[in-house]
């Protein structure tokens, strides 16, 4: 693996912990050595960049979420190390933290290591992105936030306008984008004409509020997952700069991380617009939280992502009156989860093998079976072909 150290500030972060607590096990940066990483096992590290928000930088207090993060208790199942890599510096330029924290993503990424970004504004987004596309894979991103923060291309990337950016990158490696939590007074015409142009997935937040089955097959289908820390109500949270009247629960956006981290595509998971130099203790606690169920469920995953053979899956089949194409399904025996298959032509050769098998609930079987075509099908086709 590449030296990663040259990127990071050690954490002065220290303190005695029981055998049972995350802090007497986690690997740390600290005493002036760097993890030796291996592959396997997840990685968080603090991004303290808000240029994409504020011109102004904020102090380094880093420590809030580390101290309640590392007096938490080990899951049950964590068998797999847990490395905190401590601090990233921000650039000169903006543009300097992209390329750091690019850098990083991919070389965690390519080793099978899970990288947990705590920012900084959200447009860090596009830093983990751009991981990807050193890697030169085609990717999905689920980002949970109250607006679609598409931006203006022609101005700079911004903490609620940045998805542009990613969308005008030439080559692009961004076939799908799923939004969870959107709230309509937040979205303009305009954006939701384009999100249908481009096919792609949104679960609003009345939606998940009805059923969260409604966005555990978008958390399923990402390879990378930003969270909006504004996307969690007020009440929650209780302090400004955290001020919205609606949004997620805590506990409900401890799910949507721990249903995240069960997911065997998902492969970077990235935390925004935390501030800790407010010095929220309740904002750091529920940071911390959201780490461990998200290193749970990581814990727990099943390896039945459906690639390759496909022998050991039920499988479903199902003819829809004047539509040339059967619509295929499979469930997994060790999960109890659904996929849909989409075709695709075959010129578009090896790229898109991740993507034609699409994560679904058994609702869109069942809507299906009642002769209609599966929204899900028909938007992954228009993508495909």
């Amino acid at each position: 693996m590449k030296d990663l150290s040259i990127y990071f500030t050690q954490t002065d972060f220290q303190n005695d912990y029981a055998d049972q607590k995350i802090g007497q096990s986690i690997i740390s940066y600290k005493n002036d050595s760097f993890p030796e990483i291996e592959k396997g096992g997840v990685a968080f590290f603090y991004v303290p960049e808000f240029r994409g928000e504020s011109k102004e930088q904020f102090e380094n207090k880093s420590e809030f979420f580390r101290s309640f993060f590392y007096d938490l208790n080990r899951g049950v199942d964590w068998k797999m190390p847990i490395y905190d890599l401590g601090n990233v510096l921000p650039g000169q330029d903006l543009k300097d933290t992209y390329f750091a924290v690019s850098q990083i993503v991919a070389e965690l990424v390519k080793n099978k290591v899970v990288p947990i970004i705590i920012g900084g504004s959200q447009d860090l987004t596009i830093a983990m992105y751009k991981g990807y596309e050193q890697l030169e894979q085609m990717v999905n991103l689920c980002c949970v936030d109250h607006q679609l923060d598409l931006g203006d291309p022609d101005e700079e990337p911004t903490s609620n306008g940045f998805l542009s950016h990613l969308l005008l990158q030439r080559p692009c490696y961004l076939f799908n984008h799923a939004n969870i939590g959107l709230q309509a007074p937040f979205a303009s015409k305009t954006e939701l004409d384009l999100f249908d142009k481009l096919y792609f997935d949104s679960c609003r937040l009345g939606e998940f509020n009805t059923d969260f089955k409604k966005a555990e097959p978008h958390l399923r289908n990402s390879d990378i997952l930003s969270i909006d820390f504004k996307s969690i109500r007020a009440s929650e949270l209780r302090q400004p700069p955290y001020l919205s009247p609606n949004g997620f629960y805590a506990d409900q956006i401890c799910q949507i991380a721990k249903y995240a981290g069960l997911s065997d595509k998902l492969t970077s998971f990235g935390l925004f617009n935390y501030y800790p130099e407010m010095n929220l203790s309740s904002a750091s606690s529920l940071v911390a939280q959201i780490i461990w169920y998200f290193i749970d469920g990581v814990s727990q995953r099943k390896g039945d992502f459906p690639v390759g053979s496909k022998k050991d899956y039920m499988k479903f089949t199902v003819h829809l009156d004047d539509f040339k194409d059967e619509v295929v399904f499979y469930k997994s025996d060790k999960s109890e989860r659904w996929w849909m298959e989409v075709p695709y032509p075959a010129q578009k050769g090896s790229a898109y093998d991740r993507h034609h098998i699409v994560p679904c609930d058994k609702s869109d079987y069942e809507r299906a079976m009642k002769n209609e075509i599966p929204d899900l099908w028909w938007k992954t086709y228009q993508k495909l072909c």
